[in-house]
């Protein structure tokens, strides 16, 4: 073989390994919905410890979705009484609470 030859094999080895090893290390990082219920456990999990502040799991996380986040986190922490967003009376109906005029 001509050592033309030997070089354009060898190139077209390298290039092909080099381009099944970028495929596999982009195939094998997570998810942005992994991403993000990694980052809402690590919030669950803080909250629980009664510490604050922005957990490292949320650090690729964008900052509306992570806002979400917190708010939905605070929600469930709330007792079941205070996560009643209804306006209910004693008598159990919904009344006027939602708003409007129903006849």
């Amino acid at each position: 073989m001509k050592r033309r030859t030997i070089t354009i094999i060898s190139a077209a080895a390298l290039a092909f390994v080099g381009l099944a090893t970028g495929l596999t290390i982009w195939l094998l990082q997570p998810s942005y919905d992994d991403i993000v219920k990694g980052c809402q456990k690590a919030l669950a999990a803080q909250s629980k410890a009664g510490r604050e502040g922005k957990p490292n799991a949320c650090k690729d996380v964008k900052e509306d979705d992570y806002g979400a986040l917190v708010i939905s986190n605070a929600f469930d922490n709330l007792p079941q009484k205070d996560q009643d967003v209804l306006d209910y009376y004693d008598d159990g109906s919904i009344n006027d609470s939602i708003g409007g005029d129903t006849p």
